[in-house]
């Protein structure tokens, strides 16, 4: 999800709106984050996608990152008036047709458990389930790529069971591999890098989900479709 990078960032909220409106803040001179209002759920990332479509035609925007229920818009000038440009991207929202990107089905064979499983003792003794439940439960769901981000090619899948919802580690691991396959609060995904990782890993996917030579380096895209597929189970 995009979102200022700690409380240092240079934030300035510049509408604080009702439940039924989106809200807008500035990042930095040039930059205006729109977040959906409401419960975070396909319908609102489906205006997203839709609002996406529209804001990229404008002949001021420079480039416009669609996040989960939340889309950044960059500027090419610092505008003279933000407040002019916080109206256009509320009316644009206000007047947003919700769409459906009609993307590919993906399905990602897990290794679940194992020696990448490092936190799946601690989602079970949260979620009061057995690690077979877990498994079971993460593998039977269907999930949709809201958004990519965080590290290239990392998509955010919605669709989690919210019996296996875990919070993000407070202190991060300091060497998750790539290929993890991972639970963050309400989401989940595959590890893009080896390195640093506040999400909680249940299993391992030896998929290829980002090639730099390709000429679509990334698997996933918005829209697409993900199915966990059970390939191993060693608990």
């Amino acid at each position: 999800m995009i979102a200022p990078s700690n409380s240092h960032a240079l934030q300035r909220e510049i509408l604080s709106s009702t439940k039924a409106r989106a809200r807008v803040s500035s990042i930095g001179a040039r930059s205006f984050l729109l977040e959906a209002p409401g419960d975070f759920d396909l319908a609102a990332q489906r205006r997203i996608w839709a609002l996406s479509q529209q804001v990229k035609g404008w002949s001021d925007i420079a480039e416009i990152i669609p996040g989960m229920t939340n889309i950044l818009a960059i500027l090419k000038e610092t505008p003279e008036d933000p407040d002019v440009v916080v109206d256009r991207l509320l009316e644009a929202w206000d007047n947003a047709r919700s769409i459906d990107l009609k993307g590919k089905t993906i399905e990602i064979p897990v290794h679940y458990g194992g020696q990448h499983a490092t936190d799946l003792p601690a989602l079970c003794d949260l979620s009061g389930l057995s690690d077979r439940d877990v498994v079971r439960i993460h593998h039977e769901a269907t999930y949709r790529v809201f958004a990519l981000g965080s590290a290239p090619g990392f998509g955010y899948l919605h669709g989690l069971d919210p019996r296996i919802y875990m919070p993000r580690k407070t202190v991060p691991s300091l060497r998750m591999e790539k290929g993890c396959v991972t639970i963050g609060g309400m989401q989940t995904g595959v590890a893009m890098l080896t390195g640093p990782n506040g999400w909680n890993s249940i299993g391992f996917a030896e998929m290829q989900m980002f090639d730099p030579t390709s000429a679509s380096p990334a698997m996933m895209a918005p829209g697409d479709t993900v199915r966990f597929l059970p390939a191993r189970i060693e608990l």
